[in-house]
């Protein structure tokens, strides 16, 4: 009997184990497809659209684009196809027109017009894409508003979820799920960056700026030594593009990327972390959260909760290039006199939590390090029918306890037959973050 228990256990491993190479090959596989369509479109445009195209197209899993849409399941090859589309006319008269788009690919596949329209046909896959943007056809995944209010149903997280503050917020529903102290106060620190790129986002006029340079200064370098901060690793003096500090805020959680990013967009830090605030106003959230820096640099005055952070990420995803920045597992930053190659920038929550999520896909997250607040995420994820989620947990003690948090917080909800209750951690703290913090 003995024998038998140990040949099932070992079938069930290697099934387990194939399943999970299965889906890294075809991440790898689509990275190629990726990167074959990137070269395509910057041969054709110079590149000046590419962020707008990504991010429009990382719009997966049930996209908003519609009042009505009829989306066919997905099959083998992951495609969702928006079959019917009712867009109601604009002031200007405009014509609904049908979008299609591909899971396994990060570009847009078509945006057609009415046939008839000469005007409409020669425009090129870019135009249409940010066309598609600016008359507000393509919007992001969240609640318009979201709840983050427990109610008689929302369960209490388990003995096995080691983060001092949790919450999953089921998008479908508008519903808090799972809640453990999620009014808290906590201290955000690089879950901070989410609302830096969402307000830096939200400050550009034209998808063009993101082919803007803007030129690293002494000072940037000195404060990011001084406060002992993650960087992406641009030399003083070096001029990137508006599109690297993007992405460099986030994938290595770049503290020289987001104070250029801010300088970028208001001139300096002090004036961009006001906008930050604003936006915390708009969002009704500046009762519990505020911040003083664009960091997360610790600050007994820079402070959030769970569940505003989870508020914070139901905006992000809703905007076509936040959800890209905060989707990319991997990114190059343009060719420099300092850096010829550009500089390689990974998402390491990302790519740590893929080969641990048996079911569905975490697609965008953030994780934070300081040690008031130890290890401390804030994602978004869907299951395998595009059914949305989104998680936000501090307090953990590891990054790797972090990461395990989110896998089994989505997991309850992504496959509950097969869902079984984590044991109780071993309380240890550790200075160790899930991401680049």
């Amino acid at each position: 009997m003995d024998n038998i228990y140990i040949d099932r256990e070992t079938a069930e491993f290697e099934e387990r184990r194939k399943a999970r190479a299965a889906r890294r090959a075809e991440h790898a596989r689509q990275q190629r497809e990726r990167e074959k369509k990137i070269k395509k479109y910057m041969a054709i445009a110079g590149g000046s659209f590419l962020a707008v195209i990504a991010g429009v197209v990382f719009l997966i899993h049930g996209l908003a684009v519609t009042k009505k849409a009829k989306a066919e399941p997905a099959g083998d090859g992951g495609v969702r196809r928006v079959e019917e589309v009712d867009i109601t006319q604009t002031d200007a008269g405009e014509d609904p027109r049908n979008l299609l788009y591909s899971e396994d690919s990060d570009l847009i596949e078509g945006v057609s017009a009415d046939a008839a329209d000469p005007a409409m046909k020669a425009l090129t896959d870019e135009e249409l894409a940010q066309l598609a943007i600016d008359r507000g056809e393509v919007t992001g995944l969240g609640q318009d508003v979201l709840n983050v209010t427990p109610d008689d149903k929302t369960e209490a997280a388990s003995a096995g979820i080691d983060s001092g503050y949790a919450i999953i917020v089921s998008l479908s529903e508008n519903r808090v799920l799972t809640a453990r102290e999620p009014h808290a106060r906590m201290y955000p620190a690089s879950m901070t960056k989410v609302m830096t790129v969402l307000v830096a986002s939200d400050q550009l006029s034209d998808a063009k700026q993101l082919d803007d340079r803007f030129t690293i200064t002494q000072a940037i370098e000195a404060f990011s030594y001084e406060h002992g901060c993650s960087n992406v690793g641009f030399s003083e003096g070096e001029t990137v593009r508006v599109a690297d500090l993007f992405y460099g805020t986030i994938l290595p959680s770049g503290a020289d990327a987001a104070m250029g990013l801010a300088e970028y967009i208001a001139g300096d830090q002090e004036s961009f972390v006001a906008l930050m605030n604003k936006k915390c106003e708009e969002l009704g959230i500046s009762d519990s959260t505020h911040f003083t820096n664009c960091i997360g640099i610790y600050d007994d005055n820079h402070y959030s909760t769970a569940a505003d952070m989870a508020v914070i990420m139901n905006e992000a995803i809703k905007d076509p290039l936040c959800l890209e920045f905060l989707s990319a597992h991997t990114y190059t930053t343009s060719s420099t006199y300092d850096h010829p190659d550009g500089i390689m920038l990974s998402n390491w929550f990302l790519r740590r939590i893929e080969d641990k999520q048996e079911t569905g896909r975490v697609v965008c997250g953030k994780t934070g390090f300081v040690k008031e607040s130890l290890n401390c995420a804030v994602s978004y994820g869907t299951t395998d029918d595009g059914t949305g989620y989104i998680c936000c947990t501090g307090y953990a003690h590891g990054g790797w306890k972090a990461i395990y948090d989110h896998v089994n917080l989505y997991t309850k909800y992504f496959d509950p037959a097969g869902y079984k209750e984590p044991e109780a951690p071993a309380v240890e703290e550790t200075g160790e973050s899930a991401g680049d913090d």
